[in-house]
């Protein structure tokens, strides 16, 4: 592992695709247990999801299955076999031994890159309930306790953004170095309800997954 100053202790770096996977399975594990593990048509799917997604990508297949061969080599995921078709999960509690909000923040950041802690309390509210004010904030403490956050302005600066801690030093590095002033913009979306926001957000996710479901079974039935 690199061990300039900017490495992260304890934390190898995962590939932009490898980070979208793991990601999209620690989400569905929380939001559509039902049909988790999934199938790789299911994570190719939710990889390229239209919502909560940043950036959005247009993958196949074949690109996700080779791209989580090297998570099971680390842990962080495994195939189940057993069924009509071969399914995935993840291990990343067990892997970063983490509790549920803390896997809650850890999902968004690897879904949708940088994030506000206003942000993400709004969005990790999809995942997990809060159970108070101080919960995701003293979660995003002790994930950057552990290096398994880092922020990319001086924490409790105004608009300060926070990312999860799996980049490559040299993208870490040119992520603080654009960083700057917080735009203008961030502060837009403090007009809308949050809890709305999520609802909203939530909905989308919950569309696509049904279509998804649909076709599926669409498949399955030779139609």
């Amino acid at each position: 592992m690199n061990d300039s100053a900017e490495s992260l202790p304890g934390w190898d770096p995962l590939e932009p695709l490898q980070r979208r996977i793991l990601g999209v399975l620690i989400e569905k594990s929380k939001t559509t247990p039902d049909t988790y593990p999934l199938s790789l048509n299911a994570l190719t799917t939710g990889c390229n999801q239209k919502s909560n997604r940043d950036p959005v990508m247009d993958l196949e297949e074949e690109d996700v299955e080779n791209a989580i061969a090297p998570l099971q080599k680390r842990g962080l995921a495994s195939r189940v076999s057993g069924g009509r078709v071969d399914r995935w999960r993840h291990h990343a509690y067990e892997a970063w031994t983490v509790g549920r909000i803390e896997l809650g923040i850890l999902c968004e950041l690897l879904l949708r890159g940088p994030q506000t802690e206003g942000e993400l309390r709004t969005r990790v509210a999809r995942l997990d309930t809060l159970p108070d004010g101080d919960t995701l904030g003293n979660a995003l403490k002790e994930l950057a306790r552990r290096a398994l956050v880092v922020w990319l302005e001086p924490e409790g600066r105004r608009g300060a953004r926070v990312m999860h801690g799996f980049h490559l030093p040299a993208e870490l590095e040119a992520l603080k170095a654009g960083s700057g002033s917080p735009p203008a913009i961030e502060q837009a979306p403090r007009a809308a309800d949050p809890g709305l926001l999520a609802r909203v957000e939530a909905l989308e996710a919950r569309v696509e997954e049904l279509a998804r479901q649909f076709d599926e079974f669409r498949k399955a039935v030779g139609g």
